[in-house]
């Protein structure tokens, strides 16, 4: 044997004995050793916005560990993950990422998260040829391939979440919607791209609210700007302000939607916050119902994909690697699946970029930031990923986005339930279950009609009722002072009947208003079209009674007085029974019209629907008239303001109408109003006419009502009140009014002085004359008979009385009547009105 060869044999024998005494847990060490590492730089964000790491961190590891020890997957390589926290800040970002780039050793790949800080990485990789892998990037603004070349993810584009919701709006046909957004890039692009798609589905954003750290006045806005479907884009955080301003305003209920994104965690309003001052009972009561569109993020199939494992196990080996956590109170734990088959993309990716590469002569460790080859060869490899992961089929589209299924989840009692799943590749949406809308009808039926029973300010209502209340005494103190003073001359002229029409009319329309006011707080949803329709029916007959009787009479006058002159005489009577009749021809019409619609199509509640809002006015507007006639010279302008009226508040309603208190207010109180003068103008100058006249029969109410017009009339307890300068102005203004009305007196009196000196001149004049008669008698006498002595009256007899003007001849002949003087001449207490010239008429009378 020769030396040589007996030494080879005895240590190629004891290289045997060697590996014969190792077992295989040092041979895997041993292999591992030899394999060449590959490093991932990673951002996990354990706090902030979205504190998504907390859980895909540990899913993440998870995979590395399964990666590393599959022989089949990069038998050559091992992967190691360099990770830091970016707390979700991008200007936290820049300094890791320098870090990371400038740090020893080389990282082949980049693996973000939050979208703020992924734009910033995706966009600088470019410049150091490195592809960018993110797991929780949901910003649309990413799907850019000019601004971000190298950038994939495994979490679907946030834009995925708006055709579902364009789906949903147009299912459950809603036209409007109100959006609130943090005024970040993610949220502003997906809006945009959201703007779009709604506009063209015929869909109108009509409110649009941002803020960046405070949400009050942007909250407030959407509940002034009465917005009912309301879109939330914003972090997890902003979410918790939002809703706690959300609970202030009442922005929830039933009759309010909010759509929300999916990613946070399930009991995220229930996370003790100090940056606000809710309890997590008021948070709990403003989320609840509220809708969520969620990327399927973990496979509902019981499948074993590359990873050979069920989304249910990869769960249980979760929840032991977060040793007990609450999944409820880990943030990021629905995106965990997500970083989980991030990690397995990537592994396959460079397991199929290894054969390729070594065709060129290049190897994976060969890497470096200016190697433009190796980027290459693993974009082609990552953009032709297929296969099947945790969180369900994983295939990236031509912009680097995951491709995936959209789940519709909806917060009840507490708890988010499964309520659909929409497919965006085959615009396919699919009803989850059994599970139950909370709302008007579940989706199963695909007939979702959120419920719009309209509540009203209590406030309002109750004010608006005083007013009706008040309206209807009014018309009963009418109607029972125009039964009471029927046999009144001008009265009876008036037609009291239809008088009598038109304050039951009044009545009948102020009572409609109770009704007008109720909504859903107050009686049950199947007795609203009861309240409906007997509420149109108050409207409508009352309308036709009292307008109707109104519009009778003003034809009535109208036609009367425009015939000819040679029916004179027949214009004078006006049969009552016509007057009836027009009416009740009105009447009827009204109320078989109001028979067939109730018929034919009955009032019913649909959504945001208000029947009965415009009855009453569009009905009303039939009759309404406006009439004028000419008699005597003077222009007589027969009008109704309340119909005027009634065609101004018709439309002003049908705008008003997504506003229930404004609209409840202006309808009822154009009714009130309309009621109220109609009431005023018929009724109360018939009344005033009424109290002049019986006062004037009594003496005390007469001297009263002159207290009255002249001012000089107070209560006690305003004299007791005045004093100081009060009681001096007072004096003043008594002394100067008594000056004026002693005035007044002494101008009377010097005309019936003057009145009483021209009678006194007429009875000298007719005295003279008669004088001078029986002398030319006497001088015939004398022809025939002696003289007769004549006793001549005393000159003194005829002269005037002291202070007044000499008698002048009277240039008026003497009529025949005046054989009496004592008819020419009366006291002045009983210088009677007729007596006087038109002209003094009034100072005689005041």
């Amino acid at each position: 044997e020769h030396p040589s060869s007996s030494s080879s044999s005895s240590s190629i024998s004891l290289s045997h004995a060697a590996a014969a005494s190792v077992g295989p847990t040092e041979l895997r060490a041993e292999h591992r050793s030899r394999k060449k590492k590959l490093y991932i730089g990673a951002l996990f964000p354990m706090s902030g916005g979205w504190p998504g790491g907390q859980a895909c961190l540990p899913a993440a590891q998870m995979a590395l560990d399964l990666v590393n020890k599959r022989t089949d997957i990069l038998p050559d390589y091992e992967l190691e993950l360099i990770h830091y926290d970016s707390m979700c800040d991008p200007g936290e970002a820049t300094k890791l990422l320098y870090d990371l780039l400038y740090t020893e050793p080389i990282k082949i790949v980049l693996m973000p998260g939050c979208s703020s800080v992924s734009t910033l990485v995706a966009e600088a990789a470019r410049m150091w040829n490195l592809i960018v892998l993110s797991y929780g990037s949901s910003s649309p603004a990413l799907s850019n391939r000019q601004r971000f070349p190298t950038f994939f993810r495994t979490h679907p584009s946030a834009t995925l979440h708006n055709p579902t919701r364009v789906q949903l709006f147009q299912k459950w046909k809603w036209t409007k919607i109100a959006t609130i957004q943090q005024t970040t890039e993610v949220f502003t692009s997906t809006l945009d791209d959201l703007e779009e798609r709604v506009k063209e589905a015929g869909i109108e954003i009509s409110v649009r609210q941002s803020f960046l750290t405070d949400p009050a006045v942007a909250v407030k806005n959407l509940k002034r700007q009465d917005a009912r479907i309301i879109v939330g884009l914003f972090y997890e955080t902003e979410a918790r302000k939002v809703f706690c301003e959300v609970f202030k305003e009442k922005l929830y209920g039933k009759k309010y939607v909010w759509f929300l994104i999916g990613w946070y965690a399930d009991n995220w309003f229930k996370i003790k916050d100090p940056s606000i001052n809710c309890t997590v009972e008021q948070m709990t009561e403003a989320v609840e119902g509220h809708v969520t569109t969620e990327i399927v993020m973990l496979n509902p199939e019981t499948v074993r994909g590359a990873s050979n494992l069920t989304s249910q196990e990869f769960l249980a080996q979760l929840m032991s690697k977060l040793g007990g956590k609450n999944p409820e109170e880990t943030g990021g734990f629905q995106e965990a699946p997500l970083a989980y088959d991030a990690v397995w993309a990537l592994a396959l990716a460079f397991n199929k970029t290894v054969g390729p590469l070594k065709a060129k002569g290049h190897r994976l460790e060969d890497f470096n930031y200016n190697n433009r080859d190796i980027t290459s060869e693993i974009y082609r490899a990552m953009n032709t990923s297929s296969f099947e992961g945790v969180s369900g089929h994983v295939v990236f589209d031509a912009q680097g986005s995951r491709m995936a299924w959209t789940l519709i989840e909806q917060l009840q009692g507490g708890s988010y339930k499964k309520i659909g799943y929409y497919d965006s590749t085959k615009g396919n949406l699919s009803w989850y279950g059994n599970d139950k809308w909370i709302g008007s009808g579940p989706p199963a039926d695909q007939t979702v009609v959120i419920e719009e029973f309209r509540y009203l300010s209590q406030k309002l209502f109750v004010s608006v009722s005083v007013f009706a209340g008040l309206g209807i005494l009014l018309g009963i103190v009418c109607l029972t002072f125009n039964i009471y003073n029927s046999n009144v001359r001008y009265i009876q002229n008036s037609q009291p009947y239809l008088n009598n029409m038109t304050a039951v009319g009044c009545m009948m329309a102020l009572a409609a208003v109770f009704p007008l006011g109720i909504d859903g707080l107050h009686v049950h949803r199947r007795q609203f079209p009861v309240i409906c329709q007997f509420r149109l029916w108050l409207l409508g007959l009352g309308f036709s009674l009292a307008y109707g009787s109104m519009f009778t009479k003003i034809w009535w006058v109208h036609t009367v007085f425009t015939k000819k002159d040679e029916k004179k005489d027949k214009r004078k009577h006006l049969e009552p029974w016509k007057l009836y009749a027009t009416v009740c021809v009105l009447l009827g019409i009204d109320i078989l019209s109001l028979m067939i619609w109730q018929i034919v199509d009955p009032l019913h509640i649909t959504v945001e629907t208000d029947p009965s809002n415009f009855d009453f006015l569009a009905h009303g507007d039939l009759t309404c008239f406006f009439f004028c006639s000419k008699r005597n010279k003077h222009v007589v302008c027969l009008c109704s303001f309340p119909q005027v009226l009634c065609m101004i508040t018709a439309p002003v309603t049908m705008i008003l109408s997504s506003q229930q208190d404004a609209s409840f207010a202006f309808a009822s109180l154009a009714i009130v109003f309309s009621v109220y003068i109609t009431l005023v103008v018929l009724f109360v100058p018939k009344g005033v006419k009424r109290w002049n006249s019986h006062t004037s029969d009594n003496p005390s109410c007469l001297h009263m009502r002159r207290l009255i017009t002249r001012g000089e009339w107070q209560s006690d307890a305003q004299e007791t009140m005045k004093t100081g300068s009060s009681t001096n102005n007072n004096d003043e203004e008594k002394s100067r009014q008594l000056e004026r009305e002693n005035k007044e007196l002494q101008k009377i009196i010097q005309e019936k002085e003057e009145r009483v000196s021209e009678l006194r001149n007429q009875l000298s004049e007719r005295q003279a004359l008669r004088s001078r008669r029986r002398a030319s008698t006497v001088t015939n006498q004398n022809h025939s008979s002696p003289p007769i002595a004549i006793t001549q009256s005393d000159p003194r007899s005829l002269a005037h009385p002291p202070g007044y003007p000499a008698p002048t001849s009277d240039p008026h002949p003497v009529p025949p009547t005046f054989t009496n003087s004592s008819s020419l001449y009366q006291p002045d207490s009983k210088i009677s009105r007729n007596n006087c010239h038109t002209s003094r008429l009034q100072l005689l009378y005041k």
